[in-house]
């Protein structure tokens, strides 16, 4: 199917690239899978909020999961039974209780990402490079579009 200059090339488009993103999401999430601890998708999640925003509060991770308080902290604490989150103290407020990745968590979230990394090296190297070079372009323009549509830290 030519999705250049048909009359439905951006519903044709989106058809594509949807099918695209199906296969990339299932390769994506096979990596938290393999590691050990085995992360689930939320665990995974909140493990990298956590990285991503130090200091954050528990209530805050809610918020970024878009999940209950009750379940965020059950969340938390099988992170840290396993090892992996750790709660701390505010110096600056006792009562309140700030999230930290522990170094076995920060071990594993690059794990995580190394194992993406060579699953989609896999898949690239079967590619022609004219493929992947077209590819790379396409995705620059995918971002910055989808930037310009959608800001990041928009909800």
């Amino acid at each position: 199917m030519d999705v250049l200059g048909s009359d439905g090339e951006a519903r044709a488009a989106a058809a594509t690239v949807a099918d695209a993103a199906r296969a990339l999401v299932r390769l994506w999430s096979r990596s938290p899978e393999t590691v050990s601890p085995r992360l689930s998708p939320s665990q995974l999640r909140a493990l990298q909020a956590v990285d991503k925003l130090p200091g954050i509060n528990l209530t805050r991770l809610a918020v970024e999961m878009g999940a209950a308080l009750p379940a965020a902290s059950r969340l938390c604490d099988r992170l840290a039974a396993a090892g992996l989150l750790e709660r701390i103290r505010a110096p600056a407020n006792r009562r309140e209780v700030m999230l930290a990745v522990t170094g076995a968590g920060l071990r594993l979230l690059d794990e995580v990402a190394e194992r993406r990394r060579a699953d989609l090296l896999e898949v690239l190297e079967t590619m022609p490079v004219e493929s992947r070079v077209e590819l790379v372009r396409g995705l620059r323009a995918f971002d910055a579009a989808a930037s310009a549509v959608h800001p990041p830290g928009r909800t």
